[in-house]
């Protein structure tokens, strides 16, 4: 793939088609937006907003903020529908074809769309690494939800022999509703533990460097398992020090979506999820932060795409373009969730699921520039 020499600045016909594209683009990501939040969304919102749990005010501000979600799935739709859109009308007005006849190649022809793809594209990854987080983030705040969770964080002595068990079944801020804690005696055995108490609490505190239960009812239990005595207890400390924060920072993250942490907070993430050998969780966050570069990078090969399918004959088949890049849309994003088990399963390497889809596309672009014949 040989790319034009080109001199800046942009020739007239940079400029008038890179215009054209935009305008177009910008109308294809506000219908997506329009059709995705319509059906759904408005919907939810303006039903309880009539019943009373949402303010007027709380329900517009839980529409705009679930705009950005939807903008950064409609910006590589919006570019290959865009330019698509215009390079189907500039065929048909024999525009391209006088740009051809002049001797401009192909590549040359797009080059300020690809400028202008890339620009979109830093555009999309911004998006999810800081404006999404931050919608969602506002979006839970406005709802006042609590985070619904089995949240189960496992303590190992230094022998590697299992210490502590806590259950989490939810959890708001820094208050945890009703944790149980399973403690557990390694002296009995060398190569196993054995339940020694079991702790009811509640609710519990969470500050930094402690877990904190209240109201406790402690269940000792004998070596042979018989329960011995139960204790009513004001407070007990669970965990201390780098364990409370860690333990607390998983489960935090475990109970978001990957679209509500940045990079900085999902490499983290990853990360710890690797050191507790937590491996389903490990490889399907590590394929969904993977996604976020390709996923970027895809709005350059949707605009290339477009331009391609956009070129046709005079004879040609117009509708038949626009089936295609429909279908290939389509394509992309009902394979994402397969994709996305398979990396979590460990039926593919991450590396793999997070690629597969861009190398198809680019195979896509070569295959349509050879058919085509540009």
């Amino acid at each position: 793939m040989k790319m034009p020499k080109i001199s800046l600045p942009f020739k007239i016909f940079d400029g008038y088609i890179t215009k054209q594209v935009f305008a177009a683009t910008l109308v294809c990501i506000f219908l997506f937006v329009v059709v995705w939040i319509a059906p759904e969304t408005l919907l939810k919102v303006i039903k309880r907003t009539m019943a009373g749990i949402y303010t007027p005010w709380v329900g517009i501000q839980l529409l705009i903020y679930e705009v950005p979600k939807i903008v950064g799935k409609a910006l590589p739709v919006g570019l290959l529908l865009g330019t698509l859109f215009t390079f189907d009308k500039l065929s048909k007005d024999s525009e391209l074809t006088v740009l051809r006849g002049i001797g401009l190649t192909f590549w040359r022809i797009v080059y300020p769309i690809i400028i202008l793809s890339i620009f979109i594209s830093v555009l999309c990854f911004s998006l999810y690494n800081t404006l999404i987080p931050y919608s969602e983030k506002r979006i839970n705040d406005l709802k006042k939800e609590s985070y619904e969770t089995h949240f189960v964080y496992t303590v190992k002595a230094a022998n590697d022999q299992l210490e502590k068990i806590i259950v989490v079944p939810r959890y708001y801020n820094d208050m945890i509703s009703k944790p149980l804690i399973l403690n557990f005696d390694s002296s009995q055995y060398k190569d196993t533990s054995v339940l020694s108490s079991i702790l009811q609490s509640d609710y519990a505190v969470y500050k930094k460097g402690e877990w904190v239960v209240h109201n406790v009812k402690k269940y000792e239990l004998t070596k042979d398992g018989v329960f011995k005595s139960i204790k009513n207890i004001p407070d007990v400390k669970v965990l201390s020090g780098y364990r409370a924060d860690k333990a607390f920072k998983i489960m935090s993250y475990s109970t978001k979506k990957e679209r509500e942490l940045n990079n900085a907070e999902i490499t983290e993430y990853i990360k710890m999820l690797k050191d507790e050998h937590l491996n389903d969780e490990y490889r399907f966050m590590l394929n969904k932060y993977l996604q976020r570069y390709f996923h970027s990078a895809i709005c350059i090969l949707f605009a290339i795409l477009g331009c391609l399918l956009g070129f046709s004959k005079p004879r040609e088949q117009k509708l038949v373009n626009f089936v295609i890049g429909i279908g290939i849309v389509f394509g992309y994003y009902i394979t994402l969730p397969f994709f996305d088990m398979c990396a979590e399963k460990g039926i593919i390497s991450p590396y793999i699921t997070s690629t597969i889809q861009p190398i198809a596309i680019l195979i896509a672009i070569f295959i349509f520039k050879k058919i085509k014949d540009l």
